[in-house]
């Protein structure tokens, strides 16, 4: 059975929504700083959300790909964005991040509205 990203990051907001009932202060503050670290600045949030999913990728976290493709997608990301990113991802990080770049392609494309 193949995975289903909405489903990966439905899942992963439960179990968040528990850690922050559990550890609220450590929840807070982790929110804080991906708010402060995401607004537009010389990068623009666009920009700083592409970086993330090339991190998502070269680190092979399923779920940071959910959220972060999930993300581009509501900021207006092309295509062409992402599969630059994702070619940026290959070059650096070599097969294993090829392997992970192309189950972004899979995120993107499931996530993408009018594609279920």
């Amino acid at each position: 059975m193949s995975k289903s990203f909405v489903q990966i990051t439905s899942d992963v907001s439960k179990a968040l929504g528990t850690l922050r009932r559990e550890i609220p202060q450590t929840m807070t503050s982790f929110g804080a700083m991906a708010k402060s670290s995401l607004q537009d600045g010389a990068l623009s949030e666009l920009h700083k959300e592409l970086i993330a999913l090339a991190i998502a990728v070269t680190q092979r976290c399923d779920a940071c790909i959910g959220f972060h493709v999930k993300a581009l997608i509501r900021l207006g990301a092309s295509r062409e964005q992402i599969m630059e990113t994702l070619g940026v991802c290959t070059y650096m990080g070599g097969g294993p991040a090829l392997m992970y770049a192309a189950e972004a392609v899979r995120a993107y494309e499931e996530m993408l509205p009018g594609s279920a």
